[in-house]
């Protein structure tokens, strides 16, 4: 068995990672970090799982931690990730990390969209993008790997098969994507208290979320060439899910079951993607608690333009699913093992 110790184990993406571990036959959960519940069973901080999972969560010491597994996965914000993680390295282990400090190759970049200074662009050249469709062999050896942002999974894998074969224009991309509260995490921030969320639906960050850069730094490294997306946003009244909206202009004409073929060739190999057949739509309750994306799209000739609708739950493809994904692959086991639920439909 393969020892895996999570750190921010109480946050949401945290007990996601949690729920999926304490089942994987190859996989053993060896320790529990959190810094608001440290001593405390974490079957406390959660009932649901009272004699399932009763580990004691530990503090955050690197020094106490450190022998306990061999990768950690680490669930917290960004600019705290940086901190921890180094200590890691030096003791040589490797990580799976969902802050956005690790995924980028121009610290330059980073800098500019989260609004802080790095300090540890030294260690950019040994993190890797944990996007598993497109960098799977990187991932298999990588000692940092850094776990993609929801929206940039939803987004990256819809456009991949397009922009690799230059069929769409890659200036005037258009992303609308709505997301469940809980990719905003477990906190008290008035925006996400729940008579703020109900019965609303609302853009946030317009122009500006974080994740446009991630998604154009994926999506250039695609097209080999400088690409750029117009994103937006959205926060609906649900607990987790998110189905993107984007719009793309093709470069030559073509229909909607040509650009399904594509697509279904494109990913034949991918147990998590899912293309749907012409007609049929993506929905988040069809992913949620699951590893899968699903993919559809529908060419509209009048303006010679792609729609293409893709959804996950962004706690699974979209945080902990990939990341356990990401660890199969970095122990050699097959990739859906512990991730072949069928989800939480209701």
């Amino acid at each position: 068995m393969a020892n895996v110790g999570i750190i921010g184990a109480t946050g949401y993406v945290g007990i996601e990672i949690v729920r999926l571990l304490q089942n994987h036959p190859d996989i053993n959960i060896s320790s529990v970090v959190s810094h608001n519940f440290a001593g405390e069973k974490i079957s406390d901080v959660y009932p649901h799982l009272k004699n399932i999972f009763d580990m004691e969560c530990d503090e955050l010491d690197i020094d106490k931690i450190a022998n306990k597994a061999e990768v950690f996965v680490t669930a917290l914000p960004h600019g705290v990730s940086k901190e921890v993680i180094p200590k890691l390295i030096e003791k040589g282990k490797r990580i799976v990390d969902h802050s956005g400090d690790f995924r980028y190759k121009s610290v330059e970049v980073y800098e500019k969209w989260y609004n802080t200074t790095h300090g540890m662009s030294h260690l950019l050249e040994l993190s890797v993008y944990g996007l598993p469709e497109l960098y799977r062999e990187e991932i298999k050896n990588a000692q940092i790997i850094g776990n993609p942002g929801c929206y940039p999974t939803c987004s990256i894998l819809a456009l991949a098969p397009l922009i690799k074969n230059k069929l769409v224009d890659t200036k005037n991309i258009i992303i609308d994507a709505a997301s469940g509260i809980s990719g905003a995490g477990r906190k008290t921030d008035l925006p996400y208290q729940f008579c703020e969320c109900t019965e609303n639906f609302k853009a946030y960050n317009v122009s500006t979320h974080r994740h446009t850069s991630e998604i154009e730094q994926e999506l250039s490294f695609l097209a080999g060439q400088e690409l750029t997306v117009s994103f937006t946003p959205h926060l609906v009244p649900m607990k987790r899910g998110m189905l993107a909206t984007i719009y793309a202009n093709l470069n030559y004409e073509k229909s909607t079951s040509e650009l399904i073929v594509l697509y279904k060739e494109y990913y034949k190999n991918e147990y998590f993607v899912r293309i749907l057949d012409e007609g049929k739509l993506p929905e988040t309750k069809n992913v949620a608690g699951s590893n899968f994306i699903d993919i559809s799209l529908v060419v509209d000739k009048r303006l010679n333009r792609v729609i293409i609708l893709s959804a996950i739950d962004n706690l699974g493809k979209g945080a902990a699913g990939q990341a356990v994904q990401d660890l199969n692959i970095m122990f050699g086991l097959p990739e859906h093992r512990g991730l072949t639920s069928s989800g939480l439909y209701l």
